[in-house]
């Protein structure tokens, strides 16, 4: 006999079903969360490790502080910084591919080479210099100290081992405070110790995103720091622009010095000739006015198609859809192309990608043997994104060709970004990205879930309890050796668990305040107003 269940639609015997396969589901479930549970607690005792090995380079980074800040010997500071970098770096990594939560890089962008001066000299201060090696690294040394990123990670450096270490191993730490507690012989710890157990393994799953925030809260980019890297790029990207548009210029001079301007000047002198012989010879005046007008019709067209580079006519009438629809036109290959574009961006937005487009069709054509290619142009958010496959060879390397750097500095003028996919054998993938050209759809509202609201709420309000009368009060009253225990909970636990009790509690303490901080930022940053309907 055929196992299985009946199909109630079809009356059949499904062979190989059976009536356990809820029961399958939560078996499947519990083993996935058993997995996850085992890997947050290995990754976790990985990190805890990480805190372990860097107590020595905490010694060595405030020994060089010491010295630097004591006697006066700042050329181990940079060293000193610079390891703290390589060091935070690598904690950022591991964060972020534990947690998935981006970290970015917070430090300010690094100061230009110093530049030699009218008078042969490089000058710092009011003191001058030969040389530029001592200027460098006077700049490079005010880069560190002004940084305030160089202070976050030296914070971070000097907290971790009691803070995020302990964090990334918290579900460790309640079970072994659920393996002591039976042995207090109380009834109540009796009790206590398999729910601690299992709050160990409920509270598992959670840790490596409250780990990933708690290191981008104090390792990641602040706002200022990304006012400032963005400063600096469009600063850069305002000198490319600007010597793109001369080289532009010296184009064109070139092209109506050597094109219309010298087809001009032949067809003044045909026309002189011509007039010296239309009494003597009508039909030879006759013949170089015709030559003399189709100098002018091929002067008009070489015009119109300078005109065309410049800033084409269908960009300026039908926008940027119908003007890729007419490159594509213009272009010996099958090309397929898809407009989702409601509304228009600014005419120099709708320029650079024009050419940007054609530039990218160009290569496909001379360089990619390709034979079909889609355009895509859409929106995403306030973001407008265009890409253009092509089936070609492929192996395309931006870095080997001009045309695609001079597309990257066309693009960068509006934090624009060019980014190909392009394997050997292909196909070649190329996407163009330009953020905040085209207006919001809805404006965005200062809003918070209730539940965030509450969290906030709480955190920033009950911060203090486990942080100072829980932890730091009670870390002192041990040191001190004071026998009142009284409400403080470590100091009812017996050493060495009393001392976690106290590390633990700041812990929690400083997620919370830290958690509150975040949600306050996120709150402030929501309430600024949004931009108008277009």
């Amino acid at each position: 006999m055929t196992e299985g269940i009946t199909d109630r639609t079809s009356g059949q015997v499904v062979p190989g079903a059976s009536r356990s396969g809820p029961a399958r589901g939560v078996w499947r479930r519990s083993a996935d969360f058993a997995l996850v549970v085992l890997d947050v607690m290995g990754r976790g005792l990985m990190m805890f490790a990480l805190g372990v090995v860097q107590i020595p380079l905490i010694v060595i980074v405030l020994l060089c502080l010491l010295l630097t800040f004591g006697l006066g010997l700042v050329f181990l500071f940079p060293p000193a910084v610079r390891l703290t970098r390589r060091w935070t770096a690598v904690a950022r990594r591991h964060a972020q591919q534990w947690s998935g939560i981006e970290i970015e890089d917070p430090y300010n962008p690094p100061p230009p080479p110093p530049v030699r001066q009218r008078d042969g000299w490089y000058h710092v201060g009011g003191n001058r210099y030969r040389s530029p090696r001592y200027p460098a690294w006077h700049g490079r040394l005010n880069w560190y100290m002004k940084d305030e990123a160089t202070w976050r990670d030296m914070a971070w450096l000097l907290v971790y081992p009691i803070t995020g270490a302990l964090l990334a191993v918290l579900p460790w730490i309640l079970l072994g405070f659920a393996v002591y507690l039976p042995t207090l012989g109380s009834p109540l710890g009796l009790v206590a110790a398999p729910l601690v157990a299992a709050a160990a393994v409920a509270v598992a799953p959670y840790v490596p995103n409250l780990y990933g925030l708690w290191t981008r809260a104090l390792l990641g980019a602040t706002m200022r720091a990304r006012l400032t890297r963005q400063v600096a790029r469009l600063a850069r990207t305002r000198t490319e622009t600007v010597d793109a548009q001369t080289a532009e210029l010296h184009r064109i001079e070139r092209d109506l010095h050597d094109g219309a301007q010298a087809r001009l000047v032949a067809m003044g002198m045909t026309l002189g000739a011509a007039e010296q012989l239309v009494d003597t010879d009508p039909a030879a005046a006759k013949a170089l006015l015709a030559r003399t007008r189709e100098a002018s019709q091929e002067a008009l067209a070489e015009l119109r198609r300078l005109v065309r580079g410049i800033h084409p006519p269908v960009l300026a009438e039908r926008g940027l859809g119908d003007a890729v629809r007419a490159l594509a036109l213009d272009s010996p290959l099958r090309v397929a192309v898809e407009v989702d574009l409601p509304d228009r961006p600014e005419p120099p937005v709708e320029s650079a990608v024009y050419f940007a487009v054609s530039e990218l069709l160009t290569n496909a054509a001379r360089h990619a043997d390709a034979h079909e290619v889609s355009i895509d142009i859409s929106r995403r958010g306030t973001a407008l994104r265009v890409t253009v496959t092509d089936d070609g060879v492929g192996g395309v390397d931006p870095s080997r060709g001009s045309g695609l750097r001079g597309l990257e500095r066309r693009l960068a003028a509006f934090d624009g970004v060019l980014a190909i996919h392009s394997p050997v054998g292909g196909p070649t993938v190329a996407t163009i990205e330009l953020p905040n050209v085209l207006p919001a759809t809805e404006p965005v509202k200062p809003s918070m879930s209730r539940g965030k609201t509450m969290l906030m709420g709480v955190c920033l309000g009950l911060a203090w309890l486990p942080l100072f009368p829980q932890g730091v009060v009670a870390v002192i009253l041990k040191i001190i050796g004071i026998d009142e225990k009284s409400w403080f909970l470590a100091l009812h636990l017996p050493d060495p668990f009393g001392w976690a009790a106290c590390i633990l509690f700041i812990n929690i303490g400083l997620v919370m305040l830290i958690t509150g901080l975040y949600l306050s930022a996120c709150y402030e940053s929501s309430k600024r107003p949004a931009p108008p309907d277009s």
